[in-house]
């Protein structure tokens, strides 16, 4: 309990007197201060009791004493002490009249009680008070400890936490799901402070905010956890009034706590991510056996049952033309670097893995993760919320680009706003360990058309279902295509025939001559002349079959891009 005016009357030897504010002694002093200035207050700080004797002040003169007066109580002062006998042979009326008039407690104190002896019990029962509040800290410290030690790990350990607090107590996962709350009510308040959690994960770690929750009942603490760049929780902890001190040591000590429990070593971390990309190579080139065995307990029970190949990678919000491939991940160029070695944003990557990563954890799902330079090669379990969590991180990403795109007035590209930048992922179908190339290969067509069709995912069955004009909506391509025809629509331009209208209408009827001639409404023969003239500027022949395809395929683009 922190020191009052009450505890300092009621201290036996000290024989001080209440003259003034009766009513406010269970006022908390932080400390005791002498001083005879006329005006103390650029000295003072809040909270203390002022000890004076008057030697400047005429403390005789009323309009003097309540100048003081007010000037102190503004200040934060908490209590007057006048020490009887000195100047004054009794505390003046003028005083006592201006301390009552601004509620500000007046203590007389006696001749025989020097100010220091005040000064020392103010000081011993702030010090006792901080010994309380770090023998507290300590006893929670073990308490935590224990907790966090036992079989329900975070759970318990936010449960103890919330008690010695008498408030509650929150965790989150790195991509901002609660994953444990205590008591279970809080679980409900902590789901909306997510805004709050994400700009805080934006922050490098270690951060932290205060915050109000939606009902404004509470002040709610929130500590990032993690001891590099990226945040790998957020601890969040709410209660009625600000932290006292053995409060604080609990509340660090679960951050410290968490931290261990969240942030796995960094030797672990690489050991992982080699053995995960061990056992992917091993896939790629069609050894599923050896793969098993390297896979243990840690991947095995991905390839007990079909599971799906997720490649990702970043893409820059402004890209037009997606780059050569030329990239492909194979069985000898695998390698197990961490995130960001090559250029390209690569926060979307990390997002990417932590939102799949926390819903396979949650869920109890064994995934496979391995960077492979700039991009992201993902197995998860058919069907399971890893997936699940996939659809969701590219579904945000892609409203994310919609709402920048509408804002800007023009619209947006695939992607994210993380950094400006979005992705592109390609799902392949469900397999198993023996074709696992050829889902490796399914994905990468799948993050091909993603890419082209400025999409954030698009799964390998949506390409094998689809059409391929959708393809031709490239900017590469729609240039091939108007370069191709650029000469026929000039020659159209000029008056001398629509050929480039003839040339669509006798491949859609496979050159058919009536029936072409008859849907353009012209003779057969002169159908058969803009034929020749077609051949003649372009310098082809339309008896050669990749001919007329790749003018077929150029008006589709062409018509696309104008809406003919």
């Amino acid at each position: 309990m922190p020191h009052t005016l009450a505890s300092l009357v009621n201290h036996t030897a000290l024989k001080l007197t209440v003259l003034a504010g009766e009513g406010r002694l269970d006022v908390p002093v932080r400390w005791a201060h002498a001083s005879e200035l006329i005006d103390p207050v650029p000295y003072m700080e809040g909270g203390e009791l002022l000890l004076i004797t008057a030697l400047k002040l005429d403390a005789e003169d009323p309009e003097a004493t309540r100048r003081y007066v007010r000037r102190v109580a503004e200040a934060g002062v908490v209590g007057l002490g006048f020490a009887v006998g000195v100047n004054y042979e009794d505390v003046p009326e003028p005083l006592v009249q201006a301390a009552r008039e601004h509620g500000l407690p007046l203590l007389g104190v006696p001749r025989r009680t020097p100010f220091i002896a005040i000064s020392k019990a103010v000081s011993a029962a702030v010090a006792a008070d901080q010994y309380r509040a770090v023998t507290a800290g300590f006893e929670a410290q073990r308490e935590l400890t224990r907790a966090a030690l036992g079989a329900e790990g975070p759970a318990e350990l936010l449960a103890r936490l919330a008690a010695h607090l008498d408030g509650w107590a929150a965790l989150y996962d790195a991509s901002g799901a609660v994953v444990a709350a205590a008591p279970e009510w809080a679980a409900r308040r902590a789901a909306r402070l997510s805004g709050d959690v994400a700009r805080l994960r934006e922050r490098p770690a270690p951060a932290s905010a205060v915050v109000s929750d939606t009902d404004g009942n509470d002040r709610v603490e929130l500590q990032s956890l993690g001891t590099g760049r990226r945040s790998r929780g957020v601890l969040a902890v709410g209660t009625g009034a600000p932290l006292g001190t053995a409060g604080r040591y609990a509340v660090h000590s679960t951050v410290a706590l968490l931290t261990l429990t969240t942030e796995r070593s960094r030797a672990l971390q690489d050991a992982e991510q080699r053995l995960g990309a061990a056992v992917l190579k091993m896939l790629l080139a069609g050894e599923p056996d050896h793969a098993r065995a390297v896979a243990g307990r840690l991947y095995g029970g991905l390839l007990d049952a079909p599971f799906r190949m997720v490649v990702a990678e970043p893409v820059p919000a402004e890209e037009q033309t997606p780059p050569p491939s030329g990239s492909s991940l194979t069985a000898s160029s695998l390698s197990a670097s961490s995130p960001g070695g090559t250029a390209g944003p690569v926060g979307v990557l990390e997002g990417l893995a932590d939102a799949i990563e926390s819903a396979a954890v949650r869920n109890g799902e064994a995934i496979l993760a391995v960077p492979d330079g700039g991009r992201l090669v993902v197995l998860v379990p058919d069907g399971g919320a890893a997936a699940d969590a996939c659809a969701g991180y590219a579904a945000e990403a892609e409203a994310r680009t919609a709402a920048r795109g509408r804002t800007r007035g023009r619209p947006g590209r695939a992607g994210g706003g993380h950094g400006g930048a979005g992705i592109a992922i390609g799902l392949s179908a469900p397999t198993g360990p023996m074709a696992a190339a050829h889902a490796y290969r399914q994905a990468e067509q799948a993050l091909s058309v993603a890419r082209r069709r400025g999409r954030a995912l698009i799964e390998h069955e949506d390409v094998a279902a689809g059409s391929v004009l959708p393809l031709l909506a490239d900017d590469a391509v729609r240039a091939f295509a108007d370069g191709l025809l650029r000469a026929l629509r000039e020659h159209d331009a000029t008056g001398r025939g629509d050929l480039v209208a003839s040339l669509r209408a006798w491949l859609a009827r496979h050159g058919q001559w009536d029936a072409a001639a008859a849907d353009l409404g012209v003779h057969r023969h002169t159908l058969r002349y803009r034929m020749r003239r077609v051949e003649e500027i372009l310098g082809r022949s339309l008896d050669d079959a990749d001919v007329r395809m790749e003018l077929w395929l150029a008006l589709k683009a062409t018509s696309a891009s104008q809406g003919e």
